[in-house]
């Protein structure tokens, strides 16, 4: 899609679609002044009809308004407030997407010069229109035999105020379309089946996301080299399954680094990756079992935010591992009361073998040690306790380091991707004692969420970590049923602000 700056009057400006603001109470954007002046008062009847009022994210789609030159006209309502705030920028942003992808316009102009943000400018909007409108082109079709039908929309332009730089436009357009692209690239991965969508198919992805990408190298670890490396915690989880477990690896070598000078410490991304999970022999129940191939939605949004790291080619290194696996039940699967021994050391009495995410995660954490990262963000659909204390709205965070945490939060709130913090207090860490091992996997019915986060504290003890458990976000139930491609928005803020 083609993204441009343009400052030509809306009124003359040709046009398949021309976007405009109106607030509430019949309070007109400068442009839609302009407008309604050119069009004899045609947007002033339509007002007056009740016909369309301005509220927050609603939108009327005029054709062929005398004295303008654009062929619609599409009046968006941005409310009462003088100024927007993110949340409501978005909704803003969306609704306009919506409303031109289901549109038949080829190219569109957003006269919105003059509409008020509170806390950012149009480089942000411009970026955040791009990432929407990404957003709202994505349809699974993949295992359909009818495939979507692409938009007819090919091309945007926005208003800026007056000294609105256009490079800086172009850059911002260009971010929200790899930001938009990853977060897509995670939802097609989510959503997925489970017998497409296996170990082996997640690591090619990976080499395939390197290839023609210089800064970009993939090593995958077989089961065999697993063992080797004494990761039994990880290997018990894929025991059941047919499926070979894969520990992916992908080094990103962005960083611009003097000859012969040595390079920064990495910052590290960590991805649950279950690709199926019956829960194995602790078997979950029937109901909503086909959602279970969304276990894997944690290595799926690091997938999506390292193609929008090639995609942007940050100035930064970093590592991504996805501890790919199959939680299968069978005569060779790992059963409650066995006893397995991680990468790290320590012994793990496996209680409930469909706490499995946590399994596979500890490995992975203890191999990433060697590469000294500067911070580690682990990402996965962990707990059910997660979804019961947040539901859809915000991911659960949990952190061995304050500071991270703060940053995380403060991502998360400029990306609208949220997170809350959760206590990580030494006084859970008794609730996974064992009698017959160094650490139990589950720590009973209550803090669930906690408990798994001090389960995975027991390996994160040399570097900066933080645990996102996006059980609750990562998808949609019901009639919306799909993959989020969250939180990639808010790991890529993370990582630019690295970067800069």
């Amino acid at each position: 899609m083609k993204t441009a700056l343009k400052t030509s009057n809306p009124v003359r400006l040709v046009t398949d679609c021309l976007v405009i603001a109106v607030a509430a109470k019949n309070k007109f954007s400068a442009e839609a002044k302009e407008i309604d002046i050119a069009s004899g008062k045609r947007l002033s009847r339509v007002l007056e009809n009740g016909d369309f009022d301005g509220s927050l994210g609603t939108s009327l789609m005029l054709q062929g308004l005398e004295g303008v030159k654009a062929k619609r006209v599409l009046l968006v309502g941005c409310g009462e407030k003088a100024k927007l705030s993110l949340k409501e920028a978005r909704k803003l942003l969306v609704s306009i997407a919506k409303s031109l992808l289901s549109s038949q316009a080829k190219d569109a102009h957003l006269a919105l010069a003059s509409l008020a943000l509170a806390g950012a400018d149009h480089y942000w909007l411009a970026e955040r229109l791009a990432q929407e409108l990404e957003d709202a082109r994505y349809s699974y079709s993949t295992t359909k035999s009818t495939k979507a039908k692409a938009p007819a929309l090919k091309s945007i332009s926005l208003a800026a105020p007056k000294g609105t730089s256009k490079a800086k436009i172009d850059t911002a357009f260009a971010n929200g379309v790899a930001t938009g692209r990853g977060i897509n690239c995670a939802k097609e991965l989510g959503n997925l089946p489970g017998n497409i969508c296996t170990p082996t198919y997640l690591a090619q992805q990976a080499i395939d996301l390197a290839k023609g990408n210089r800064a970009l190298t993939v090593k995958v670890l077989s089961e065999k080299q697993m063992a080797r490396l004494g990761m039994g915690s990880l290997l018990s989880v894929s025991a059941g399954s047919s499926q070979e477990a894969q520990l992916i690896v992908m080094e990103y070598k962005g960083a611009k680094v003097k000859p012969k000078a040595d390079r920064p410490a990495p910052h590290m991304l960590v991805g649950k990756g279950i690709t199926f999970d019956t829960g194995g022999i602790s078997l979950k129940g029937g109901a909503a079992m086909d959602e279970m191939k969304f276990d894997m939605c944690g290595a799926a949004s690091v997938f999506g935010t390292m193609a929008a790291v090639a995609e942007m080619a940050l100035p930064i290194d970093i590592v991504a591992i996805v501890a790919a696996a199959e939680n299968m039940p069978s005569g060779k699967a790992t059963k409650p009361g066995d006893v397995v021994t991680s990468m790290s050391g320590l012994t793990i009495e496996i209680l409930n073998t469909d706490a499995e995410g946590r399994l596979v995660l500890c490995d992975a954490l203890t191999y990433g040690e060697r590469y000294k990262p500067a911070s580690v963000i682990d990402v996965a659909t962990l707990t059910g306790a997660a979804v019961a204390t947040f539901g859809s709205h915000v991911s659960a965070m949990l952190s061995n380091d304050d500071a991270l945490a703060a940053e995380l939060s403060d991502c998360g709130n400029a990306s609208l991707d949220q997170v809350w913090q959760l206590p990580l207090h030494d006084e859970y860490q008794h609730l996974l004692d064992s009698n017959f091992a160094d650490i139990a996997n589950i720590g009973g019915p209550r803090a669930g969420t906690i408990t798994a986060a001090c389960f995975l504290s027991r390996f994160t003890k040399k570097f900066k970590w933080a645990h996102l458990d996006i059980a609750g976000s990562a998808w949609n139930s019901g009639a919306a049923k799909g993959a989020t491609g969250r939180p990639v928005s808010l790991l890529l803020e993370y990582l630019r602000r690295k970067a800069a």
